[in-house]
C-alpha cells in the first residue's frame, strides 16, 4: 500500500507555511525550491524547509489531514505539531478510515 504524507514547509524569509500533502515529501521539497511550478504560490521564495511530515494511511486521509491544518491557519499549532509527537498520534487517529464507511 502506498503511504502518503501531509507536509507544512516554513520560510525563514517569508514568515510563511506552506502545507501539502505527497507520496515523497523529499522530492517534493525539491519541486518548491527549484520552482518546478514558476507560477505556484511557493516560488515566491527560495528557503523553504520541512518542518513536519505526517506519515498518512490513504490520499483520503492525506487530503483530510491536509484540509484541517490549512483551515487551522495558526502559527503556534504548527509549531506544537513539531514539539508534541501526540498531537500528530491524535490527528492521525482522528481522521483515520473507518472499516466499512465512506466517510
Amino acid at each position: 500500500m502506498d503511504k502518503y504524507y501531509v507536509y507544512i514547509l516554513y520560510s525563514q524569509e517569508g514568515k510563511a507555511f506552506y502545507i501539502g500533502q505527497s507520496m515523497n515529501v523529499d522530492i517534493r521539497l525539491e519541486q518548491h525550491l527549484d520552482s518546478s511550478f514558476p507560477d505556484a504560490w511557493t516560488s515566491r521564495y527560495k528557503d523553504w524547509n520541512v518542518l513536519i511530515s505526517i506519515e498518512c494511511d490513504t490520499r483520503q486521509q492525506a487530503l483530510k489531514i491536509e484540509s484541517h491544518l490549512k483551515k487551522m491557519k495558526n502559527k503556534t499549532y504548527y509549531e506544537n505539531l513539531t514539539r508534541y509527537p501526540e498531537m500528530r498520534t491524535r490527528l492521525v487517529s482522528r481522521f483515520a478510515a473507518v472499516p466499512g464507511s465512506s466517510r
